[in-house]
């Protein structure tokens, strides 16, 4: 899966941030939607989509979408 696919992927995870908020740089935990639920609706998407675990910690350790992107895929 591209970047592009997995911020979209990733976009999809939230129900009421609009999807243009979303770019590879964008500081996801910033953003006001974001929390403890839609963490875990993210490490459940890239379980799903990658077959990969993810974790709280690695969530904490990333700011951008990018950085999760990059950790996702060095798994």
């Amino acid at each position: 899966m591209r970047l592009e696919e997995f911020v979209k992927r990733f976009a999809e995870e939230f129900d009421e941030t609009p999807v243009e908020q979303f770019q590879s740089s964008t500081d996801f935990k910033s953003l006001e939607e974001w929390g403890s639920l839609t963490a875990l609706s993210i490490i459940a998407m890239v379980d799903e989509e990658f077959d990969k675990r993810v974790t709280g910690t690695d969530i904490r350790n990333s700011k951008t979408i990018e950085d999760l992107y990059n950790l996702v895929i060095s798994k």
